[in-house]
């Protein structure tokens, strides 16, 4: 990933002097078991847990001549162990190590992940009880609708990443699995005593069959739950870029005194976060599609699936990690305008009440179907042009049949308060 868009936490676990520091723990625990099975001397698993070390550098260069990142490795450690080296990777295969260590940085990624959907969560319920109570027009398909408030409009969202939170506790566990069974899955080289031991250390599960790979399907999972998280943040995202829209500034993303706009335009003041989190959102679900098709491998294992996994592993959870740190920032610092709220609420003169008046004449008789054409007849006309709801509801000889000027009055005067907010927020937003 980029730098701009790296934190450095997360970027550590990807880094290949922590990929052998794993590889090379793996190995310890494996030769630790070994021993205790008496399938190596004891003093060959202290030699292995003493002397193993590496050099990226040295591996680098072996590489270039065994084209084999994993034998690159073993030759490499090897030479620091000596005499005992002949019993390191003793009966396992690389996949036994690549898998297994793919497992764990999976798993810290997204426990870092975790922390920054609590740390959103948080600011979201601080948010949204903040401004349960500042009213503001719902709309649907972008249209005005009814009242809401924006503390009901960011509890959906609070919402939506609890439930994100779940999604990824699920996804960890599906890829939280060690497999060391040797060649093509039948642990005829190593006894199943051993994953079991180095998965316990570990804090893994055991794979239940594991051919000569962990299953992909555990990992498609896993980008699919992070693709859905980029998703909730791009619906976020989009809502505060059209909240901030000039004819709308209901919010407004924070603007530092020192910050500029636009390099033409003084006066311009953007919502660029947020549409650079679309933008981020875009290319962490890019990743879903390639590890749905690396579920499908040749017979007990190919090597299809590594080379995406090694662009999309790294680069992915460390957008997901930058895109939750930025949006947080974000609504802690959002800017919002209640009377520019209220304003837009009474844009259209009261016609956000027309549910309102449908009811109202339900109640005195008419068939929701009569009551609704005449409520929708006026809507139009103050719609098409431009008019005031009221002084077309007053003319309307339908309707003042059934409903005083008095009462008519006193429906369109009637305070928007949502009766149900403070229960909304009592039983559910706690």
């Amino acid at each position: 990933m980029i730098p701009r868009y790296n934190r450095k936490q997360i970027e550590k676990i990807w880094t290949n002097e922590n990929k052998f520091k794993i590889w090379t723990e793996i190995e310890c625990l494996i030769a630790e078991q070994l021993a205790k099975l008496k399938v190596i001397p004891q003093k060959a698993a202290k030699d292995i847990r003493k002397k193993a070390k590496f050099n990226v550098s040295e591996i680098n260069k072996i590489e270039k001549v065994t084209k084999h990142d994993v034998i690159a490795y073993i030759n490499n450690v090897s030479s620091y162990i000596g005499e005992s080296s002949k019993y390191f990777h003793h009966g396992i295969t690389s996949s036994d190590i690549i898998d297994t260590s793919f497992s764990i940085q999976l798993k810290n990624s997204a426990e870092i992940i975790k922390v920054q959907l609590s740390n959103l969560i948080k600011t979201l319920k601080k948010q949204s009880i903040k401004y349960k109570n500042h009213y503001m027009i719902g709309r649907s398909h972008g249209i005005h609708a009814e009242p809401i408030t924006f503390g009901l409009k960011l509890s959906s969202f609070y919402f939506e990443f609890k439930r994100n939170v779940n999604r990824l506790d699920q996804a960890i566990k599906e890829v939280s699995i060690c497999a060391i069974s040797g060649p093509v899955g039948t642990y005829n080289s190593v006894d199943p005593s051993v994953e079991k031991f180095v998965a316990k250390k570990l804090g893994l599960k055991t794979e239940d069959v594991s051919t000569q790979v962990i299953p992909r399907d555990r990992h498609a999972f896993f980008f699919s739950v992070l693709g859905i998280i980029a998703s909730s943040i791009e619906r976020l995202a989009i809502e505060i870029r059209h909240l901030q829209r000039t004819e709308i500034l209901e919010v407004e993303e924070f603007f530092d005194k020192n910050q500029k706009g636009s390099s033409a335009m003084p006066h311009k003041r953007n919502p660029v976060l947020s549409e650079n989190l679309t933008g981020i959102a875009r290319y962490i679900r890019s990743g879903v599609t390639p590890a749905l098709e690396n579920i499908a491998l040749w017979h007990e294992r190919d090597i299809s699936h590594s080379s995406v996994e090694r662009i999309i592993a790294p680069d992915i959870t460390i957008a997901l990690d930058f895109a939750l740190d930025r949006l947080n920032h974000v609504i802690k610092k959002l800017v919002v305008y209640p009377k520019n709220m209220k304003k837009n609420l009474n844009l259209l003169g009261g016609l956000h009440k027309s549910q309102n008046l449908l009811l109202t004449l339900t109640k005195k008789g008419l068939s929701r179907q009569k009551a609704y054409s005449i409520i929708q007849k006026c809507a139009m006309t103050t719609w098409n042009n431009n008019r005031d709801f009221e002084e077309t509801l007053l003319k309307n000889k339908e309707i003042r049949k059934y409903i005083s000027e008095k009462e008519l009055k006193k429906i369109m005067m009637k305070n928007d308060k949502i009766e149900k907010i403070a229960w909304i927020f009592k039983n559910k937003v706690k």
